[in-house]
């Protein structure tokens, strides 16, 4: 399988001192194609490791099933290099339940995913939303600021290979107390939140009741629906939420947090699950809430 990380050599430039050669950890980048019932359904550019969580977290993201008991099973087949060795990049999804044929034929739709931008080419601007199995509205989650501002720094110390390379992004679940249930890195956030999701799902932990979803990067609404297709009641980003994913969170009853960084953050929905947030903040029923410092 292809590697999480690898070598390559570099030279490294500093302002007064000569250049010098070395050798940095960069972090590892190969497509992965997933197959649904022998269909091609995707290609995503991720860091080779936990493809099968990647998998079926993807399936969960998109809607096809809302459980790992819905997967029978998920192999590595196809793809080899010049040298007729697999390359593990090629992983076929079997289900254990019927997909209407009408709802495999528009999943099997050839669309790209990139490790920057997430899901491209979708059939049209309605196949964007897609139907939660799971309700979160009256989800019992609640939780002190002081544990989600610990969260951020829980995460970093908790990657492993974000500390070799510096160029992962990281999903985590944690729970009411602030401890890390589950990490994974990957090179695009939202393969990170799939792994994530996918691991808790072939588990038998769906749906996600009274967790949170720590992202490293912003929260947009792909990784909100993400989140809420999994029974996610809140979601945690260090960085900017967009204002769909915030319209998304507010109509489903979701909690989502942006700029949490310190000892500070910005509730942008769902402010009665942090405890004593529920007063006076902005941006909780749909009204914009500053970036920090502004």
């Amino acid at each position: 399988m292809g590697r999480a990380s690898t070598r390559r050599r570099v030279v490294r430039v500093s302002v007064g001192a000569p250049p010098a050669a070395r050798v940095d950890t960069v972090a590892g980048e190969e497509p992965l194609e997933i197959r649904l019932q022998g269909r091609p359904l995707a290609v995503t550019m991720r860091t080779p490791g936990d493809d099968m969580d990647l998998a079926v977290g993807f399936l969960v993201g998109e809607g096809l099933i809302g459980s790992g008991e819905d997967v029978q099973t998920i192999r590595y087949c196809a793809g080899t290099d010049d040298e007729g060795r697999q390359t593990y990049n090629v992983l076929d999804v079997a289900l254990g339940v019927a997909v209407p044929e009408a709802d495999l034929a528009a999943a099997t739709r050839s669309f790209y995913t990139t490790s920057s931008c997430g899901l491209c080419g979708k059939a049209s601007i309605d196949a964007i939303r897609l139907r939660a199995r799971y309700s979160v509205v009256d989800d019992r989650l609640r939780v002190e600021p002081t544990a989600l501002a610990g969260l951020p720094r829980a995460l970093r110390v908790a990657q492993r290979l974000f500390a070799t390379t510096g160029g992962l992004h990281a999903a985590a679940l944690a729970d009411a107390a602030g401890r890390l249930d589950l990490v994974r890195e990957d090179v695009g956030r939202h393969n990170a939140v799939d792994k994530v999701i996918g691991a808790a799902a072939r588990a038998g932990l769906l749906p996600l009741r009274e967790r949170i979803l720590l992202v490293s990067g912003r929260a947009s609404f792909e990784l909100t629906q993400k989140a809420l297709l999994a029974g996610i009641p809140m979601l945690a980003a260090v960085s900017a939420p967009s204002a769909l994913a915030v319209d998304l969170a507010a109509e489903s009853g979701m909690t989502l947090v942006g700029f949490l960084r310190g000892d500070s953050m910005n509730v942008y929905a769902g402010a009665e699950r942090i405890r004593a947030a529920a007063v006076g903040g902005a941006g909780l029923d749909g009204g914009a809430a500053a970036a920090p410092g502004a």
